[in-house]
């Protein structure tokens, strides 16, 4: 209801500055007055237009409010004048609550495919706590913007890159084939045999991973010689239709499908996995090579560092024309002919945009989700009823900071080869690092020196063998959790209880990741995301339970409490004693502004904190008033609604970022 009211202000105003002043402004500034007091909006415009009209802010503020209080806009009770020149904005409060009690509410949503990649794990060992940073953004990401019973939203395709025929899948198969001397057919039989003994492939594999990168570098005198082992095992992947491919398919394969349930843990589910060894075979490069070559893009360096190398300007460089060879390009085919990581993502991109000439994935059926098919790539032909994703009118990438580079690069082949509107289509979803701290470090079972104990966080690195598998941190925080659960609700069953538990800790790990701005370092830590107080997952499960418990006591639904204020007398909302009230009323308003503020921003921390927020506010109205206590029967109805509408857009806000509202605590 608050976006409704704003964008009808809005709207208004620059139809006023129109007719009376013959002036547009581009974007309309709205923020809150620091007092609900002075009322729920307040507009520097008046500020905005002091030079260009060459008169005082108050004066147009003046000008502005008589124009507005004689429009009568439906839901504004005043438009006062404050300070040097502010319009202070205040609502009809009796009826504002009552269309937030009956879900009026801005849409969100619009025309155009969205194609959100996360994820993107290399499938050679398990899910880290870094991957889950990665999925956890891009899944509320991409809640953020599907359509649902809410809202209108957009087409979403949700894609989770796999690198199959990369040097980490390579590593991994170097340590099968040197380190324990198995071939295609001892693969197939380790397979088998961890399935039958229930043991991970991704958890065999992670530890494969971490001793066959010390096996590089253990003989100093066999270093090039394992050196040369790796780059031919990884040119075989790339080069396919061979035992040493044949060997990466088995495991990525298996390994993929691992991460495909830890995700499912986490409620993250995709709708397609395009694979590299698809856009290797399906010769999406050359194609990509051929229009970057027309385009002038791409160019052939005959001298320097860089001779024989097809290369293109780097991102970021100057403008100025360079002398002899520009030693700073980036190089995207090296001399031997092999092509550059950042190479085959522009054709990837291309691809994703709809920009790659007669060339798309065939389509297969993979994994069924409760509710769709979850589809991979094939260099055959497509299942029947298989969809099509190339087709983006904005895409975007969520992929570490580190990562910078190559995405400006692909942005930048974009633009060189014209394509600006697709370039500006394309965002990096970037985020930094999630690190341990040394309490946390200490928690799983490292041994943590007392220099490192010191330190405000300890980084991860799968290689070294220090970091924490996904599964692992999940059964931990779960087992957590259920110790809580277990002396709190003895009375419900084994089951309840774990389900509950696993709720919490859901709720727990996905709130820590996301409550931070993506530019910021993590630093996990159990008791930190586990707590009850404080800005946590927890806190706002609890809150609602607190909710729903008083709706329950009182013998009402959710619906009913709501329905039971409309011909109720609201003129209480104007005194002191019902500010708190409305203030969770209009803090429940602003659901939508904030969904559009996340997707303009592509920034779900600013939800989390909405959610947060919500839980404060709904705590603050909850100790001020004894609902189950109340015997007015009026006030007591509209206290009843009030907790309803907390209860209502908190299990929203939570449902957005991926958390369920546990039944008890």
């Amino acid at each position: 209801m608050y976006r409704i009211v704003q964008q009808q202000l809005l709207a208004r105003i620059q139809a006023i500055l129109l007719e009376k002043y013959d002036v547009t402004l581009a974007q309309l500034a709205v923020e809150q007055p620091p007092q609900i007091a002075m009322g729920e909006l307040a507009l520097p415009v008046a500020f905005e237009l002091a030079k260009r009209l060459r008169k005082a802010p108050r004066v147009i503020a003046t000008e502005l409010a008589a124009e507005l209080s004689a429009a009568g806009l439906e839901g504004i009770s005043s438009v006062e004048i404050a300070g040097a020149g502010y319009l202070n904005v205040k609502l009809d409060r009796a009826t504002a609550v009552r269309k937030i009690a009956t879900d009026v509410h801005a849409n969100v949503g619009g025309p155009g495919f969205r194609l959100v990649e996360h994820t993107s794990i290399n499938p050679n060992k398990a899910a880290h706590i870094g991957h889950l940073r990665n999925a956890i953004l891009g899944d509320t990401f991409q809640r953020l913007l599907r359509p649902d019973a809410y809202k209108t939203g957009y087409e979403v395709g949700v894609q989770n890159y796999i690198d199959n025929t990369g040097v980490q899948v390579a590593d991994v198969v170097v340590g099968l084939v040197h380190l324990e001397g198995k071939t295609l057919l001892s693969v197939r039989e380790l397979l088998t045999e961890l399935m039958e003994s229930n043991t991970r492939i991704d958890f065999y594999c992670w530890d494969l991973y971490a001793r066959v990168s010390q096996w590089y570098t253990a003989d100093a005198e066999q270093v090039a010689a394992r050196k040369q082992i790796r780059l031919d095992t990884l040119h075989a992947l790339e080069e396919g239709n061979n035992e040493t491919a044949e060997i990466a398919d088995l495991i990525a394969t298996a390994v993929l499908r691992r991460h495909l349930e830890t995700m499912k843990r986490l409620s993250i589910e995709y709708d397609f996995l395009p694979r590299e060894s698809e856009i290797l075979s399906l010769h999406f490069w050359d194609a990509a090579r051929e229009l970057m070559l027309a385009k002038g893009v791409l160019y052939l360096e005959t001298e320097g560092k860089n001779k024989g190398c097809l290369v293109m300007k780097r991102a970021g460089s100057s403008d100025e024309e360079v002398t002899g060879p520009d030693e700073d390009a980036k190089v995207i085919v090296r001399s031997n002919g092999t092509v550059t990581y950042v190479g085959k993502d522009i054709a990837y991109h291309l691809w994703k945009l709809g920009l790659l000439p007669g060339k798309d994935f065939g389509y297969v059926r993979f994994h069924e989700y409760p509710s769709h098919c979850c589809w991979i790539s094939t260099a055959g032909a497509s299942d029947e009823g298989a969809p099509t994703f190339g087709k983006a009118d904005a895409i975007y990438n969520v992929i570490d900071s580190r990562q910078n580079d190559p995405q400006n690069n692909v942005i930048a082949a974009l633009r060189g080869m014209g394509y600006t509107d697709a370039a500006d289509r394309y965002t990096h979803f970037s985020y930094e690092m999630v690190a341990l701290t040394p309490r946390c470090a200490m928690d799983l079972g490292y041994t943590v020196s007392e220099e490192d104990q010191k330190k405000s966080y300890l980084e991860v690195s799968g290689r070294k063998g220090f970091g924490v598998k996904a599964d692992d941190l999940l059964d931990q925080l779960i087992a957590a959790a259920k110790a809580q659960v277990d002396v709190r609700n003895p009375e419900l069953t084994e089951a309840e209880r774990l389900s509950i538990s696993t709720q919490i800790a859901v709720g727990a790990l996905r709130y820590f990741m996301l409550r931070f701005t993506r530019n910021t370092v993590i630093a996990f830590d159990f008791k930190d995301a586990l707590s009850f107080e404080g800005e946590t997952g927890p806190y706002i499960q609890y809150a609602i339970v607190r909710a729903a418990n008083i709706l329950r006591k009182s013998e009402t639904t959710e619906d009913a409490a709501l329905a039971a204020i409309a011909d109720l007398d609201l003129s209480v909302l104007s005194t002191e004693e019902g500010t708190v009230m409305w203030e969770t009323w209009l803090a429940c308003s602003k659901l939508t502004l904030l969904l559009e503020q996340c997707i303009a921003t592509a920034e779900p921390a600013y939800l989390a904190k909405y959610a947060f927020q919500l839980a404060q506010q709904f705590n603050n109205f909850y100790h001020r008033h004894h609902v189950l206590n109340e015997t007015d029967a009026a006030k007591k109805a509209l206290l009843l609604a009030t907790a309803a509408v907390a209860k209502r857009e908190m299990v929203r806000a939570l449902g957005y970022l991926g958390i369920e509202a546990p039944p008890v605590m």
